[in-house]
């Protein structure tokens, strides 16, 4: 019985598949039997195997969850790109990406555009034979001054040199119109000078104990001031006083200057008495090592007096408004660093401009 139920159930078999019906293919008999089977879910894919259409079964494709786009697991089904594995072939786990930090900027022209130029620098301008003909002049000046005592030590031989240097640097003047030039205001230095009205204040630097520290004159074109200033010091203390002016512009080269008042700030007193080891008197020298231990007594006394005084506004007495209060100022020589006037009286002033290189 059992052959015959085998061989009843291969013809049948055989039968279904050579059905083209897959319909009729779903009845079978058993045992003399019509038996129906439980169809199935069928999706016909045609395929050009053997030139007939067969019926394939496809499994539901794996579908990721994620409704925002995201790529399905490596090890999901259905995902072609390959899965991370160590050095050893072993599954392994993929390390997050780092976020990729911003371009350094360069040219905002993405498109291969030209750059943006940059702006050429200015050109200085050349040095020219006068220019350093100039500046040797000015060297020169600077160095035949130097030691003179602001010109009260100068010998006839210094100030006869002083005389053609100023004339071959006022012949080379690069400034036309020096009292409408920018380069007039600032505070000048005074280095030398053959002004007889300045003579009592060399003097009073020219003393054992006293020197000049610094004559200056400040102009301001815009508010058309002048100012004066001496500095006197001591062993004990130092001075100072100034006087103030107006002027008005005569010439592109002269101004006329009228004096208003003068002013005497409070005396700094020294912390120490600031004596030399020895002076020369007559050509000989003196030891002053006694003299300042017989001073210490008289420092705090100064001392002491600087306390009442520190912090009073100066001392202000104004200048009688005459003719003599008057007088006029000649810049025959001018640039950035080195200024030449004289005054009415004949005198010549040699200054240089405040942190030029001149003063070093």
């Amino acid at each position: 019985m059992a052959p015959l139920f085998a061989s009843c159930h291969a013809s049948h078999a055989s039968l279904l598949l050579l059905s083209p019906n897959p319909a009729a293919a779903a009845r079978l008999r058993v045992g003399g039997l019509r038996v129906r089977r439980p169809r199935r879910l069928r999706l016909p894919v045609r395929t050009a195997v053997g030139g007939s259409p067969l019926d394939a079964e496809i499994p539901d494709p794996t579908v990721d969850d994620d409704e925002w786009g995201r790529e399905p697991p490596a090890s999901a089904p259905g995902n072609s790109r390959p899965g991370v594995t160590d050095e050893w072939g072993e599954p392994g786990v993929a390390e997050p990406e780092q976020p990729s930090g911003a371009d350094t900027p360069t040219n905002d022209d993405e498109w291969g555009g030209e750059p943006t130029p940059t702006p050429p620098k200015a050109k200085e301008a050349p040095v020219t034979k006068e220019d350093e003909g100039r500046e040797e002049l000015k060297r020169c000046l600077v160095d035949t001054v130097y030691g003179s005592g602001l010109g009260l030590k100068a010998s006839s031989e210094v100030r006869g040199e002083v005389v053609e240097l100023v004339a071959q640097l006022e012949a080379a003047n690069p400034t036309s119109a020096p009292v409408q030039a920018p380069e007039l205001d600032g505070n000048w230095i005074l280095l030398y000078t053959a002004y007889s009205e300045l003579l009592p204040i060399l003097l009073a630097g020219a003393t054992p104990f006293t020197r000049v520290d610094k004559i200056s004159q400040e102009i301001d074109s815009r508010s058309m001031t002048i100012i004066n200033a001496s500095t006197i010091s001591t062993p004990f203390a130092s001075f100072s006083f100034s006087a103030t002016a107006s002027f008005e512009v005569q010439t592109p080269s002269r101004i006329e200057v009228q004096f208003k008042e003068g002013s005497f700030q409070p005396p700094e007193i020294s912390s120490s008495v600031n004596l030399p080891e020895q002076i020369a008197i007559f050509g000989q020298k003196f030891s002053l090592g006694t003299v300042k231990e017989l001073l210490e007594p008289l420092q705090r006394a100064f001392a002491s007096i600087a306390g009442s005084i520190s912090g009073q506004p100066p001392l202000k007495v104004p200048i009688p408004g005459d003719n003599k209060a008057k007088s006029w100022l000649l810049t025959t020589y001018l640039d950035k660093d080195l200024r030449i006037s004289k005054g009415d009286g004949g005198g010549v002033f040699i200054l240089a401009k405040e942190g030029s290189p001149l003063l070093d």
